[in-house]
């Protein structure tokens, strides 16, 4: 299993790059303790697990707590890392399975791809919820593209493909 987790951090208009180990994220409060350490900056955390889904982490200046989107709300219970670190922040899909029950409809709702969480994270850094959805479901398209895609919108993506190498 491949699990990437990237932040970009921006102080006084300026954008750094910074690896996160996906092991030290125990929960979301672990992730937005790791962003919180980047600075006092704006920063967006990008993970990717297996190419299989997309989630962002966003702390803005002075932002208590993190705003999350999920490419994928399946991840919610496919993947151990999405559903520790965003069951809670998305409470709406907390505690649905993927077992097949055709009489639960909130089942049936979570086996169908889709993304979830706040869909406009990244609207004043170039992508407004419109651009985020059509990205999303660009077909080929694929996590590390989106990231760099979206880095690229918010002016990080000449110094986030250096560090990407």
């Amino acid at each position: 299993m491949t699990t990437k987790a990237i932040a970009i951090a921006r102080e006084h208009g300026h954008w750094s790059v910074h690896e996160l180990d996906p092991a030290d994220l125990d929960d979301l409060d672990a992730l937005t303790d790791a962003m919180r350490d980047l600075g006092d900056a704006s920063v967006v955390a990008f993970l990717e697990e297996d190419d299989e889904y997309l989630a962002i982490v966003r702390l803005g200046d002075k932002q208590l707590d993190p705003s999350v989107f999920l490419s994928d709300r399946r991840a919610l219970v496919s993947s151990d890392l999405a559903g520790r670190l965003f069951s809670d922040a998305l409470p709406s899909m907390a505690g649905l399975s993927t077992e097949d029950d055709e009489d639960d409809d909130d089942s049936a709702v979570l086996l169908q791809a889709s993304p979830v969480g706040d869909l406009d994270l990244l609207a004043d850094l170039g992508t407004s919820e419109e651009d985020l959805l059509e990205l999303i479901g660009e077909e080929g398209m694929l996590p590390a593209d989106l990231i760099s895609a979206l880095s690229e919108r918010a002016g990080a993506g000449e110094i986030f493909d250096d560090a990407r190498g």
